[in-house]
């Protein structure tokens, strides 16, 4: 991850950071060109893909969800799907 000095352009470097949740970072960053010191925030903004355990986790609760005999017919479909 790049970050740019806001007073002169130049590179800066990230000196530490301080993690306040899982979610949510300060990082604390040195100009290399000028001296300036300032933090930046780092921020968790929305998902483009859901992980494939959490499609996981959402099907095995769609599944519980239904009677037995409707489980039986899904698993029928995906196993004839299978087949062909």
């Amino acid at each position: 991850m790049r970050v740019y000095c806001k007073e002169c352009g130049g590179k800066g470097r990230i000196s530490s950071r301080n993690d306040i949740s899982n979610e949510f970072v300060s990082l604390y960053c040195d100009c290399l060109q000028c001296g300036h010191r300032w933090v930046s925030h780092l921020t968790f903004s929305h998902t483009l893909r859901p992980s494939e355990q959490m499609m996981d986790r959402l099907v095995f609760d769609r599944l519980s969800g239904m009677s037995m005999a409707r489980r039986q017919e899904l698993f029928q479909q995906l196993s004839l799907s299978e087949v062909r």
